[in-house]
């Protein structure tokens, strides 16, 4: 094993005490945020954060992993890797928020979503005000998640998404399953009906770290989209937003961004990005999502619908459990030393062009 491929970890429990012991090396301050639900083995299961510099720094740069759980190995292993090189050490001015485990219950339980079955990168909405409206996942709801997981089940299914993407493209059936939907709590994608335990526990981590910064950055890490291994940085303010000319001017034209139409992504509804201005008010901000590809993204969603149905239909414990578990681990963790390194060395990168921007501004 190289020395990068010993920043990852194969369980959310390792990945977990890597970052306990990283903080520690580093005398970094330690909170943790016990989740009300429990890993697959009836452990507690935690929401680190750790800080690094002064309580009232006036530039403060977070980096986050597992919003999506199971993505929480890419993430965490920069965040160790970052540790373990003393690079938050090394901020000259800047204080450092590492925010670990993001939803605590996917990393541990290999799903992408909370125990809630909330996708936490859909949840940050208003919920006072009515919420957003998906015609296209309404029209294919029972297609993307079929309660029959058999062969016959899974063709039928398919036969009905495959003449939507057949007449309106797939990147309109990507939109209409992954931008977000508020009626079903058995589906994919679903925001909530509230804020759910780890959204209203960032709000208070983010209340207490960053509410005295003049200018805060955000570096959230994710998996599933593009090319192997590539980090695709994705903006999370629209073009017409100041903080998407900054990361351009921080990361450089390979910036993309959803509503620009040049990102793998589609254009999601109330994401981090959305919740970070929100809660920031007029504090500046800046966030990028790094994105990084590991199967084809038909694949990827297709893991997902199985997840969906082994959630609410299937048995954990199962032989047709055990397999789709594996595959939800492998369309979000390509668990190979290269695609370890190139996660890595674009996540330090990044890390480094974030502390030189707030440097800098």
């Amino acid at each position: 094993m190289s020395i990068i491929s010993g920043y990852f970890a194969a369980t959310y429990a390792e990945a977990r005490q890597k970052f306990i012991d990283g903080v520690g090396a580093c005398g970094m301050k330690l909170e943790s945020h016990e989740c009300p639900a429990k890993g697959p083995d009836g452990a507690a299961i935690f929401m680190d954060v750790a800080r690094f510099g002064a309580d009232d720094a006036a530039k403060v740069l977070v980096v986050q992993s597992g919003t999506h759980g199971v993505e929480g190995f890419c993430g965490s292993g920069v965040q160790v890797g970052l540790l373990q090189e003393g690079s938050v050490l090394k901020t000259k001015g800047v204080a450092v928020l590492m925010l670990h485990a993001a939803n605590p219950h996917g990393f541990a339980h290999l799903s992408r979503t909370t125990e809630e079955n909330v996708d936490l990168n859909r949840n940050w909405a208003d919920f006072s005000k009515p919420l957003p409206e998906n015609e296209g996942y309404e029209a294919l709801k029972d297609a993307i998640c079929p309660k029959d997981w058999s062969p016959e089940g899974i063709a039928e299914a398919d036969k009905n998404l495959n003449a939507f993407i057949q007449k309106k493209g797939f990147p309109a059936f990507q939109a209409a399953a992954s931008i977000g939907q508020y009626r079903h709590p058995d589906g994919i994608f679903f925001g909530g009906k509230g804020p759910t335990w780890a959204r209203r526990t960032l709000e208070d981590v983010v209340r207490r770290h960053c509410l005295k910064a003049k200018h805060v950055a955000h570096i959230d890490f994710h998996t599933g989209l593009g090319p192997y291994s590539y980090g695709e940085p994705i903006a999370t303010s629209p073009p017409s937003d100041p903080g998407y000319e900054r990361c351009r001017a921080w990361y450089g034209p390979s910036v993309t961004s959803p509503e620009g139409g040049d990102s793998t992504s589609a254009v999601v509804r109330n994401h981090f990005g959305d919740g970070f201005r929100m809660m920031l008010g007029k504090i500046t901000f800046t966030g990028v999502a790094l994105e990084y590809g590991t199967l084809p993204t038909r694949k990827v969603l297709d893991s997902l619908r199985a997840d969906n149905w082994l959630r609410f239909h299937g048995k954990a414990d199962s032989l047709l459990g055990k397999r789709i578990k594996q595959d939800v681990r492998d369309a979000f963790y390509g668990d190979t030393d290269d695609w370890k390194e190139m996660v890595w060395f674009r996540g330090r990168q990044f890390f480094r062009a974030a502390l030189r921007g707030l440097q800098e501004g």
